[in-house]
């Protein structure tokens, strides 16, 4: 098995995640937050995946990405379509799946240079 340099441009990339602590670079986060490969949200709201609403997804029509995974935390939970579904209709492909997963999925997505934004529930 060969070992290949990481050559991921993103200036911002998640190192680590565990339910209640996200690292983005070399900062842990204790709160959600909102993660793009040029902008870095904290302190996003909804600390579980109840407490999200169609308010909180609003400002992702601003970053217009390609992409957004939203995790939502420790479990995967399907949020109401109501929440994401605008998004949705502006042609933003959406993936739902558990933050871990989310932050895995990221990492890659954004290491292909591709216009990812993820959307990271902390519980």
């Amino acid at each position: 098995m060969g070992l290949s340099i990481d050559d991921n441009q993103a200036k911002y990339q998640i190192r680590a995640y565990k339910p209640g602590n996200i690292q983005v670079n070399d900062q842990q986060y204790t709160q959600s937050v909102i993660v793009s490969p040029e902008q870095l949200i904290d302190n996003w709201p909804p600390q579980t995946i109840n407490e999200l609403t169609h308010e909180h997804l609003a400002i992702i029509s601003e970053l217009s990405p390609a992409i957004l995974l939203i995790g939502t935390g420790a479990t995967l939970q399907f949020p109401d379509l109501d929440i994401y579904g605008d998004l949705i209709n502006e042609g933003i492909g959406i993936e739902v799946m558990d933050s871990s997963a989310a932050c895995r999925t990221y990492n890659a997505l954004s290491a292909e240079g591709r216009n990812v934004v993820a959307a990271l529930i902390i519980k």
